[in-house]
């Protein structure tokens, strides 16, 4: 990595707030270089929108970094299947959204880019195009290998995810001390390599009310998870758990940790978006590549409204900038 790093963008969904968030972050000072993977024509067609100026130049990974200006945007040019209409989901145009992603995630194999920043992209629109797709996590993680761990993080709390997008019946068969060996272990590399924590806490949430009240409640905690947590903190891990997930989230035990391991989506997201919703990333730890996103979705009641906040993107490529630069001292002490 040079000393100015070089982020690229790809804003997602064409018709929801994706390219909002592109034009009106463009206006602002950004500590890096800021690439976007998208239709020109489209950020030109939402800069009208938006009342804002909007200065387009084609990206050229020949030249040196260069900071980015305020007002101006370098793109790596992917047309649109036809022309969105703002607010309103089009299948056809679900091929150029995983296009993009895939152009960008190579960007960042190739070391053209440094990192990945992605714009929220509508699931289920993908989906009825019939191309599979349940999330960037996973569609990231096929493309570079790894093994993909979700973290999202506030500027005071980290929480990470042993599942990410699963039905809630799928979830306790796939509680394994396989998995969890390997969720862990990326969880605790990364804060160490990334985020530059020595000797990294983590809390472990239980799976099941009370963390299974010994048992009465579920048998996860004690066939699964507790002999996994003995087995990693007598390796050295600052381990703590499992403990119940009503009572972890609470300053006792919050106040001394640098992450917090829940077994299931919504057990830890809610608690962190709602203490930190637009100032909140989304990190995809366990892959070669440095990847943070936004922590909301599409809003497409929003997209071209102007009444939108920039927060979660503003954090989510400063969160990318300090893991490019953490990783790079660490690699090379």
């Amino acid at each position: 990595m040079t000393s100015l790093p070089r982020v690229v963008f790809t804003p997602g969904e064409p018709a929801g707030i994706g390219p909002d968030l592109c034009v009106l972050l463009a206006q602002k000072k950004i500590p890096c270089e800021w690439i976007a993977v998208c239709d020109p024509d489209l950020l030109e067609r939402r800069a009208r929108i938006l009342k804002q100026p909007l200065q387009i130049t084609q990206f050229d990974p020949g030249t040196p970094p260069g900071r980015h200006i305020p007002g101006q945007i370098k793109v790596i040019p992917i047309g649109l299947s036809v022309v969105e209409k703002v607010g309103t989901l089009n299948p056809r145009n679900a091929p150029y959204v995983v296009d993009s992603i895939d152009y960008a995630t190579n960007q960042c194999l190739d070391s053209s880019c440094d990192a990945l920043v992605t714009g929220p992209a509508h699931k289920g629109v993908i989906n009825d195009a019939n191309i599979p797709f349940s999330g960037h996590t996973e569609y990231i993680a096929d493309i570079t290998g790894g093994h993909p761990v979700m973290m999202l993080a506030t500027p005071s709390l980290r929480v990470a995810l042993a599942t990410t997008h699963l039905p809630v019946a799928k979830i306790s068969q796939a509680i394994t001390q396989q998995r969890l060996m390997s969720v862990i272990t990326i969880l605790h590399r990364d804060l160490k390599l990334r985020f530059g924590l020595n000797r990294p806490k983590i809390l472990i949430c239980g799976l099941n009310p009370h963390a299974g009240e010994d048992g009465h409640l579920g048998r996860e905690e004690i066939e699964v998870i507790t002999p996994l947590v003995d087995k990693l903190c007598s390796q050295g891990l600052l381990l703590t758990g499992p403990l119940p997930a009503d009572t972890l989230f609470t300053p006792k035990y919050l106040d001394s940790a640098d992450a917090v391991l829940a077994m299931y989506h919504d057990q830890g997201l809610p608690v962190l978006k709602y203490s930190g919703f637009g100032k909140a990333v989304n990190i995809t730890l366990g892959l070669p590549i440095i990847r943070t996103s936004v922590d909301h979705g599409t809003a497409l009641d929003l997209a071209g409204s102007g009444q939108i906040s920039t927060g979660s993107l503003e954090f989510a490529i400063e969160t990318a900038i300090q893991m490019c630069r953490t990783e790079t001292a660490n690699k090379q002490n």
